[in-house]
């Protein structure tokens, strides 16, 4: 990796910026039986995995009317295939956006103008060069860094190349979703349907 604090900052796209303005919690809505609890809870954005192909036509429709913003890790949705057709698939039912560790579906559905999350996995120093790397070719709108404790141990010019970004993994409690923000997550992405409601002021309020 060179000089990688000479990079911008990318800035941080306005749809999501509004999304989290109230509540920083992204839900990882995994399986199609929590896809209530995020049509009920505050927070505005939501992650869909898990959730066969052809529940999800039904699954965004609803959602979308409920003004969520809905990304779907096309990584993880069986009979959802991981290529440009799949991408096509996901504009055509509305999904707003797509996650993928895959810069080249994340490339697509930019050019499709979809909100784009490329998520990564910081397991040593070599992986995360990759990864910067990757990111910086793929220019997403969102970065999803796991797992949540690396961040603190990553270098300041490293988080800064990977933002915005939504920390990831291992985010079980309020603490956890504070201390993410501190490292300067725009959010924190957690699977506990507890943590979808919480919001800025009850984070300032110690709450």
């Amino acid at each position: 990796m060179s000089e990688p604090s000479t990079r911008p900052r990318r800035p941080l796209n306005p749809l999501i910026e509004a999304a989290f303005a109230d509540v920083p919690v992204c839900a990882s809505v995994v399986g199609a039986a929590r896809v209530k609890d995020f049509a009920a809870a505050p927070t505005a954005v939501g992650v869909l995995a898990s959730i066969p192909v052809g529940e999800l036509p039904k699954v965004v429709r609803v959602l979308v009317h409920l003004k969520k913003t809905v990304f779907v890790n096309i990584d993880a949705c069986p009979g959802l295939a991981q290529d440009r057709g799949a991408i096509d698939f996901l504009t055509e039912i509305g999904a707003q956006g797509v996650v993928s560790t895959r810069a080249a579906l994340i490339d697509r559905a930019g050019a499709l103008d979809m909100l784009t999350m490329q998520k990564v996995f910081v397991t040593d120093r070599s992986n995360l060069n990759r990864s910067l790397e990757g990111v910086g070719r793929s220019n997403p709108d969102l970065v999803e860094v796991m797992p949540a404790p690396i961040i603190p141990w990553m270098p300041e010019e490293a988080r800064c190349v990977l933002s915005p970004f939504v920390a990831a993994g291992f985010v079980t409690d309020v603490a956890g979703v504070a201390h993410s923000l501190a490292m300067g997550a725009v959010a924190a992405a957690t699977s506990d349907p507890g943590l979808w409601s919480l919001t800025r002021d009850r984070l300032r309020a110690g709450k």
